[in-house]
Parts: C-alpha cells; structure tokens; sequence
C-alpha cells in the first residue's frame, strides 16, 4: 500500500488502547460504505516493542489481524533504537501491516515512566535515533504520531521535522500537549504550525466529533487528513460518516436504536470470536457503557450491563432494548 493509496481516504480510526482491537476494526469496516473500504487505514492499539523483541506472547497475541480488518497501521511503542528497530522488522516480515506507525504522544504514567510515547518528545535526539533505525529496518509505510509537546514547551514542529528528516512517510498530531491529557480543547493552530512546517502528509487530530468540526479542523489547519479518537467510542458509525462527507459532502443521519443495538450485538459476537466469552463479557462493559451514553434509561441499562457475567446475560439486555424500541 503507498502513501498515496492510504490519503485516498483520509479519514482515519486513532490507536487507543483497549478500544481499537481487531474486533472493533472489523465493525468499524463493515460500517464504511464497500466503495470506500479498499484503502480505509485503521490503527492498533499500541503494541510493545519490548514485548516483541523478547517474542512475549501476549503481545504477539496483539499483532495478528484478519482479511476483515485490513488494511491496519500496527503501531508501536518503545525508547531503545534497536529493539525498535527489530520490533518493527519482525511486523513488517508478518506480512499483514500496511503501515509501520510510532507512538510519540500517549500520555498514560505507566508509559511516560519508561521513557516512552509522550515522554520521548522531550529528546529529540533520541526521536531521530529511534525513527531513523525503524525507517531502516522496514520498505512499507512509516508513520508517527505525536503531541503538541511534553509540558507547555510546546516543539511539535521541532519534532516533526526530525521525523521528516527521518525518513518518516506521514505524521499525525494531537493538538494537545502530554500536561494537558484529554482535557482542554486541542490547539488546530498548532497542528497547522506543523503542517506548514513539513513537505511529508500531516493527520490532524482533537476533537472533531461531527461534520461541522471535521470543516472546522480542515479548515484551521489545512491538514491531509483528520484522526479520529475518543468520538468513536461507542459509535463505530462515525469513521463511515464522516470519510463520506470528507470525499462527497453528503451528511448521513445518525443511527437509530435500533441500529445501534444491532451493531452492540455484532461487535459482541466478534469479541467473544476473539477473545473468548469471559473476557468479551468484561471488555464489553466498557464498550456497552460508550454504546449507551446519552441515551433515554442509558444509566439504568449501564447498571444491568456491568452485572452481566455471560454472554446470555449480556444478550438478554440487548434483546430487551430492541423490544422496546
């Protein structure tokens, strides 16, 4: 897959953690309209670079995809040059990336505390090792995701020139800084700082959520491309929505109940079909709880959902909700 091919649909599904797994993405896919879905690039959740290089199981567990699913960036994270460098190696050689992406911008204590994602944008140096020892290592598509910076010092542009420089073939940046966490409203001007900072493609990403922001993003920023995060969870429906409007202008309505419902029961199906039906009743608790935001009874049915121990329980509250739609 180029880099072309991947910006002939330009709206993208971000990595998060413990959301964007395989089953996600598939449902995610089957939502897109099929004219769309050749080349609609999705991302991992973040997959250790560590864990790989030392062939850990459970992260190798995270890096199979199906047909379903593809294409999928595989993003990774990490702080040893080598190991990075290896880790990426060993995905490309899977033979089922499209696309190589380094996280530079996750925020958690967990990872900071390591020396990795958003804690890295305090090195450059480091950055510039890291990027150009997995651009050596790998043919396919190279990406990076990034924030604004670590604290109020604020070097995104310094950042992606380092990433440009290093071969790096597109770049995406959150328009907040590793301080600010999700809170706050993300700053566009900066990603536009950026782009016009940068010859390579630039993914703006922060707070669009409908059509209206999606203009205002494009707008502000004059980006390649929009990511889209949190406004996905519980509602899969918007990466198809928006990739339509981006490419045609035309606004689709919003799910009803009862496509909502039918899709809740698809994406736990799909769980279970990976993961097992107890710890697809757990995940999708979480995922049951974003499903039912803003809904009328929402938190009485989020109350039911997080006393379900099985899969039945969990089909006997979906089933009730269509019954009274």
């Amino acid at each position: 897959m180029t880099v072309k091919e991947i910006f002939k649909t330009p709206i993208f599904l971000a990595p998060m953690a413990g959301v964007t797994d395989s089953a996600f993405r598939i449902i995610v896919r089957e939502l897109v309209e099929e004219t769309y879905r050749k080349n609609l690039l999705m991302f991992s959740e973040m997959v250790s670079c560590n864990g790989i290089h030392y062939r850990n199981e459970k992260t190798l567990e995270m890096l199979k995809t199906s047909e379903g699913e593809r294409p999928v960036a595989i993003q990774l994270f990490g702080s040893n040059p080598e190991i990075c460098a290896d880790a990426a190696k060993f995905v490309e050689e899977l033979g089922t990336a499209a696309v190589i992406d380094f996280n530079l911008g996750c925020p958690a204590p967990k990872i900071v505390k390591n020396g990795e994602g958003s804690a890295l944008m305090q090195n450059p140096k480091i950055v510039g090792e890291i990027l150009s020892a997995i651009r050596k290592a790998v043919k396919i598509p190279f990406s990076v995701k990034i924030r604004l910076g670590f604290d109020e010092n604020i070097n995104a542009v310094e950042i992606a020139k380092v990433a440009e420089n290093s071969g790096v073939d597109f770049i995406a940046v959150h328009g907040r800084t590793r301080q600010q966490f999700y809170s706050g409203s993300a700053n566009w001007e900066e990603i536009a700082k950026v782009k016009a900072a940068v010859k390579i493609p630039v993914i703006a990403n922060g707070d669009v959520k409908d059509f209206d922001s999606l203009d205002k993003i494009l707008e502000i920023t004059n980006a390649d491309g929009v990511m889209i995060g949190r406004a996905a969870q519980g509602n899969p429906f918007i990466i198809g929505a928006l990739l339509k409007y981006f490419l045609t202008g035309e606004k689709v309505s919003p799910p009803n109940l009862n496509e909502r419902v039918k899709v809740m029961k698809r994406h736990f199906e799909k769980l279970i079909e990976f993961k097992g039906e107890n710890v697809a009743v757990r995940e999708m608790r979480a995922h049951a709880a974003w499903y039912t935001k803003g809904l009328r009874g929402g938190a009485d049915l989020r109350k039911n959902f997080n006393r379900a121990e099985t899969a039945e329980d969990f089909e006997k509250i979906l089933d009730a909700i269509n019954f009274n739609v």
